[in-house]
């Protein structure tokens, strides 16, 4: 089968930048991420990843270029992961960044799944929307507001060390 994807450049402006791409289902997250680098005009040498996403675009699990991560904490890997192992009717959606000093960040969701079409080479470009900026949009991370947070709630007198437990070594 065939994955139909849209994927959206999250920006702020009044225009919008998608592209329409298609992938067989038994295809790599890493054949994705080259297709998605491509369409965009990306060289794809930076790192990039993709996270799992439910219905409101919340960030889930990573799937990643590389394991880097120390024993026992082993995220999956693009090249590994196979695109109907992850992305699926129930769970259409995920998150793509590419480039992680400059944070170019992507909305990808599964559109519809059709048949392979004969005499198609895929993965495939279907549709291009709008021109990707010369930068990438600027992202505001901001904490959510917690006022009922008081950070001398805990009843600790920071004029007094003594109550601390800290080893008198501790550096």
């Amino acid at each position: 089968m065939i994955y139909r994807f849209r994927v959206v450049l999250d920006n702020d402006t009044e225009e919008d930048v998608f592209r329409d791409l298609e992938i067989r289902e038994t295809d790599t997250m890493e054949d994705l991420h080259n297709i998605i680098t491509q369409s965009f005009g990306f060289e794809g040498l930076e790192m990039a990843s993709f996270y799992i996403s439910d219905d409101e675009w919340n960030q889930g699990e990573e799937i990643a270029m590389f394991d880097m991560s120390e024993a026992g904490n082993e995220v999956m890997v693009m090249g590994q992961t196979i695109i109907k192992d992850v992305v699926h009717e129930a769970s259409p959606k995920l998150i793509y960044v590419y480039d992680f000093l400059s944070m170019w960040t992507f909305y990808v969701e599964l559109a519809e799944i059709v048949d392979e079409a004969e005499g198609t080479d895929y993965p495939n470009l279907m549709f291009v929307h709008g021109q990707i900026p010369d930068e990438a949009p600027d992202k505001t991370f901001e904490a959510q507001s917690d006022d009922a947070f008081d950070e001398f709630e805990n009843d600790v007198d920071v004029d007094n060390y003594s109550d601390l437990d800290f080893d008198e070594n501790w550096n």
